[in-house]
C-alpha cells in the first residue's frame, strides 16, 4: 500500500518555525533527507515562485512544491546519495541559482571538538570565524561562532539580505559552537551573527569575535577576509630572529600611534603602505630597533587609541586591509626593524555589537560586576577562568605572531588583571578561594600565554605594563613567574620625571630620585618607558615638563635622554618626543614636524639618533642591561652638585662611563674616579653645538691617569658642561 504524501512531508508547524526563523536545528528539516530509500529536498528560497533541484553540474533532479508563501519548497528528488545540490529558482523578474548550504556536512570534526572542549586548541584562528575555502568541491565560506546559551544563531550579511531566517547554523552541542558552510560567499562579504537568546529574545547583531577583517568605523560588520597567503620577503630576518636573546641585545623602541604620526594633506589617515614608505625608513634612520604600535586591533572609538578593541583578530580598517598591514611589517623587517603590538587582554568595551552579553549571557565576561566590570574604563573584564575565553585570548596572541610575523607583544594593564581589588573599595571585589586579592585565574592565563608564545615562536617576546611590585613578572613560568620577557619600569619613569621637573636649585634635596632605582634595577628585565601616557591628559610634553627658560628646557631634556640611554634597561620613547614636541599629544592631529626647522628641535632629534647609534655600537651599554654585572657606581652621592656617574660593562667589551650634571653650572676640572687609566673618547656630549648646546666640553677626549685615593684604578679631571650628560668610551692602548 502506497504511503500518503504527508508521511514524508514536513510538519506544517516545523515549516512555520523555519520560515519564522525560530527553528533551532534547521539541518533536521532543510537540505536532503532520506526516507524509505527515497530522497526528499527541502529549501527556503525567499521571493521564488518555483524551484527545481539540480546537481552541481546542472542535471535536473526534480521540481519542488511550494509549501509556504515565504519561500519554503519541498519534494522528492531523483538522487541516490547525500551530496551538494543547487536550487534553480525563479519568479516574474527572472531566474537564479542557490547552492543549498544544508546539503553540506560539517567542516569541524571530532578532534576539533575534543581539543576545543579541553581548552587546548591552538589553531582556533583557522577554525573559528569566517574562512573562505573549497569544501566538497564548492567555493564558499565556513562560519563558526561560540554561543552555547543561544536558542538559535544565524549568519546574516550582504549575501542574504541580512535575513536571519535564511542561514540558521548547526549547533555542535558538546562545545556550544554553531557552524555553517555557505556556498558562494566570497571574500569581502560583510556579515554579522543574529542570535536569539535562550529566553527567545532577539539580541543586537553581533560582530564575529574571530573576524580577521572588519568594516571601517562607524560601520561595525565583520568582513570575510581574503585567504590568499601573503608573500613574505623577510626570511633572513625571521631566521636570524630565532637565536636572539633580547636581554643582551640593544632594544630601543619607538612607540607610535599610527593615526597621528603623520596625516595626509587632507587630514586623513596614512595607509599601511604609506606608513611603510614613511614611518619605517624614518625609524630605521633614527637608529631605533623596534616600532611599538598602540593597539591596531579593530576598535570603534578613535579617542580610545585602540585600548578598547572590539575586533581582536582584525587589523583596523582605518589604514587599509590585512594584506596592507602585512606589507608594513614586511617592510619593517627588511629595514631591520622589529614590530611590537600593544595587546589588550585585560578588558573589552560594552558596545552592543561586541563581546558583551554575547549570546544573551555573560559569556566572555564575569556575570558578577564585582569581577566582570572595570570601574576605571567602563569596560567588561574577561572571565580568565573559563577555558574558552582563555583559549580565545591565547590563540589571539599566537595569531598575531604567526600570521603577521609580529616580534613582540606589549601587554596592557597587567596590574588590573593581577589584583581582584584593583581600583576597588572594600566590598566591591570578591576574594579568591584563599581569601586573597590575587586573581589566580588571570595569573594562570598570563603564564599560559607567555609559555605558548615563547614555545611556539622562538625569537619573539612579551613585555608587561605592570605598575606594582608584583614579584617575578619576568621570571620563567617553570619558576612560578609570570613568564614575561620584559617589564615596563614605571618606578624609573615616575622617579626620574619627578626629579627632572624640579628647579635645579632644589635637586640636591631629591638626589635619591635618580639613585634609588638602582636598588631594584636588576630584579626584573626592565624597559625604561617614556610612553604616550606621560604626554596626555594635561601632563604636557616632555619638553614642557622641564624647568627654566627655553634654553634650559632643551638642555634638561637632552641631559635626561642621555641619562636614560646610559642607564641599565631597554629604551622606549613615544613619537614626537625625539624632536621635543612642544604640545602634548593629541590623537586627532599630526605631530608638529615643522618644529624641526628650529635648531633646538633638530638638535634633540640628532641627539636621539646618536644615542641610538652609540647604544647599538657599544656592547657595554646593552650587553648586560638586565644584569648587575653590567653596572657599577662611580659617584652616587654628590648631592651638592647634582652629579652622578657610573660604569657600564659587558664581557669582552670596552667599558663606558656615563656622567650627568643636572645643574646649570659648568664644572671645570671635576675630579672623577675612573675604571681604567688611558684615553676615553667623548662619544656623547649633550651640550655639543651639534645638538644646539653651548659647546662646553673636553675637546672630545678625556685622559685618565693611574691611581686614586679612594681605591679606583684611575682618576680624571674633566669639564662637566651645564645641564648635560657625557658618555665616554674607553679606547684601549
Amino acid at each position: 500500500m502506497a504511503k500518503k504524501q504527508s508521511d514524508w512531508q514536513a510538519d506544517p508547524k516545523q515549516i512555520a518555525r523555519v520560515v519564522n526563523g525560530q527553528h533551532d536545528d534547521p539541518f533536521a528539516i532543510l537540505g536532503l533527507h532520506e526516507s524509505d530509500g527515497q530522497w526528499i529536498a527541502r529549501a527556503l528560497v525567499p521571493h521564488a515562485q518555483w524551484t527545481e533541484v539540480r546537481t552541481l553540474d546542472g542535471k535536473s533532479l526534480g521540481k519542488l512544491e511550494k509549501r509556504d508563501d515565504a519561500g519554503f519548497f519541498e519534494g522528492r528528488v531523483a538522487i541516490d546519495r547525500f551530496q551538494p545540490v543547487i536550487y534553480h529558482a525563479g519568479n516574474e523578474g527572472g531566474e537564479w541559482d542557490v547552492v543549498d548550504p544544508y546539503s553540506f556536512g560539517p567542516v569541524l570534526g571530532p578532534m576539533d571538538d575534543y581539543y576545543i572542549g579541553e581548552g587546548s586548541h591552538l589553531r582556533l584562528f583557522d577554525k573559528m570565524g569566517a574562512h573562505f575555502m573549497t569544501f566538497e568541491g564548492v567555493e564558499g565560506t565556513h562560519f563558526a561562532v561560540w554561543a552555547p546559551n543561544a536558542q538559535r544563531v544565524s549568519v546574516v550579511g550582504s549575501f542574504n539580505d541580512w535575513d536571519g531566517r535564511r542561514h540558521v547554523m548547526r549547533l555542535r552541542k558538546e562545545i556550544g559552537i554553531w557552524e555553517i558552510f555557505l556556498p558562494g560567499v566570497q571574500p569581502g562579504a560583510q556579515y554579522k551573527y543574529e542570535i536569539i537568546g535562550k529566553a527567545g529574545n532577539l539580541l543586537p547583531l553581533k560582530a564575529d569575535p574571530y573576524a580577521q577583517q572588519s568594516e571601517l568605523r562607524p560601520r561595525t560588520a565583520s568582513v570575510v577576509a581574503d585567504p590568499t597567503p601573503f608573500a613574505w620577503t623577510d626570511d633572513a630576518y625571521m631566521e636570524a630572529r630565532k637565536s636572539r636573546d633580547y636581554r643582551r641585545e640593544p632594544m630601543s623602541v619607538y612607540e607610535v600611534h599610527l593615526g597621528s604620526w603623520r596625516k595626509r594633506p587632507d587630514g586623513g589617515f596614512l595607509s599601511y603602505d604609506q606608513l611603510a614608505e614613511q614611518l619605517v625608513p624614518y625609524a630605521a634612520d633614527m637608529g631605533f630597533t623596534h616600532i611599538e604600535l598602540l593597539p591596531i586591533t579593530e576598535h570603534p572609538y578613535d579617542p580610545s587609541w585602540g585600548y578598547q578593541p572590539t575586533g581582536l583578530y582584525a587589523p583596523t580598517a582605518r589604514f587599509g586591509d590585512p594584506a596592507g598591514f602585512a606589507r608594513f611589517v614586511d617592510a619593517a623587517h627588511n629595514a631591520g626593524l622589529g614590530i611590537i603590538l600593544d595587546w589588550v587582554p585585560a578588558h573589552f568595551p560594552t558596545d552592543e555589537h561586541g563581546l558583551a552579553n554575547f549570546d544573551g549571557t555573560a559569556l566572555y565576561e564575569h556575570a558578577d560586576p564585582r569581577q566582570g566590570y572595570h570601574p576605571d574604563w567602563n569596560t567588561a573584564i574577561y572571565n580568565f577562568g573559563r577555558k574558552e575565553v582563555s583559549s580565545f585570548l591565547t590563540n589571539n596572541a599566537l595569531y598575531w605572531l604567526e600570521k603577521f610575523h609580529i616580534d613582540g607583544l606589549r601587554v596592557d594593564a597587567v596590574a588590573s588583571m593581577l589584583y581582584l581589588d584593583y581600583s576597588r573599595q572594600p566590598g566591591q571585589w570578591v576574594p579568591n578561594k584563599h581569601g586573597g586579592n590575587e586573581n589566580i585565574e588571570a595569573i594562570a592565563f598570563l603564564q599560559r600565554v607567555n609559555a605558548e608564545t615563547y614555545g611556539q615562536h622562538p625569537g619573539t617576546f612579551t613585555a608587561a605594563e605592570e605598575s606594582t611590585s608584583w614579584p617575578g613578572v619576568t621570571a620563567p613560568t617553570y619558576a612560578k613567574g609570570l613568564g614575561f620577557g620584559f617589564k615596563w619600569n614605571m618606578g624609573f619613569m615616575n622617579d626620574t620625571l619627578r626629579y627632572m621637573q624640579r628647579e635645579p636649585i632644589h635637586r640636591r634635596f631629591h638626589h635619591h630620585d635618580l639613585s634609588f632605582g638602582l636598588l631594584y634595577a636588576f630584579s626584573e628585565n626592565f624597559t625604561l618607558p617614556l610612553s604616550h601616557d606621560e604626554v596626555v591628559h594635561g601632563k604636557g610634553s616632555l619638553l614642557a615638563k622641564m624647568p627654566g627658560d627655553d634654553w634650559q628646557k632643551f638642555a634638561n631634556l637632552r641631559a635626561y635622554y642621555a641619562f636614560m640611554w646610559g642607564y641599565p634597561g631597554k629604551k622606549l620613547l613615544f613619537m614626537g618626543q625625539e624632536f621635543a614636541q612642544r604640545e602634548e599629544w593629541n590623537e586627532a592631529q599630526a605631530l608638529d614636524w615643522w618644529l624641526l626647522d628650529a635648531p633646538s628641535h633638530e638638535g634633540v632629534r640628532r641627539l636621539v639618533s646618536d644615542l641610538n647609534t652609540v647604544y647599538r655600537e657599544l656592547p657595554a651599554l646593552h650587553g648586560r642591561d638586565c644584569e648587575p654585572e653590567g653596572f657599577e657606581w662611580i659617584i652616587a652621592n654628590d648631592h651638592a652638585n647634582s652629579v652622578l656617574a657610573w660604569v657600564r660593562k659587558a664581557p669582552d667589551a670596552a667599558p663606558v662611563v656615563v656622567i650627568t650634571n643636572l645643574t646649570p653650572v659648568p664644572r671645570e676640572k671635576y675630579r672623577l674616579p675612573m675604571p681604567a687609566a688611558g684615553r676615553w673618547i667623548e662619544r656623547i656630549n649633550t651640550d655639543a653645538g651639534w645638538y644646539a648646546g653651548s659647546n662646553t666640553g673636553n675637546q672630545g677626549v678625556v685622559n685618565a691617569t693611574e691611581g686614586n685615593e679612594f681605591g679606583y684604578p684611575a682618576t680624571a679631571e674633566i669639564v662637566l658642561p651645564p645641564l648635560s650628560t657625557l658618555i665616554l668610551q674607553f679606547e684601549p692602548g
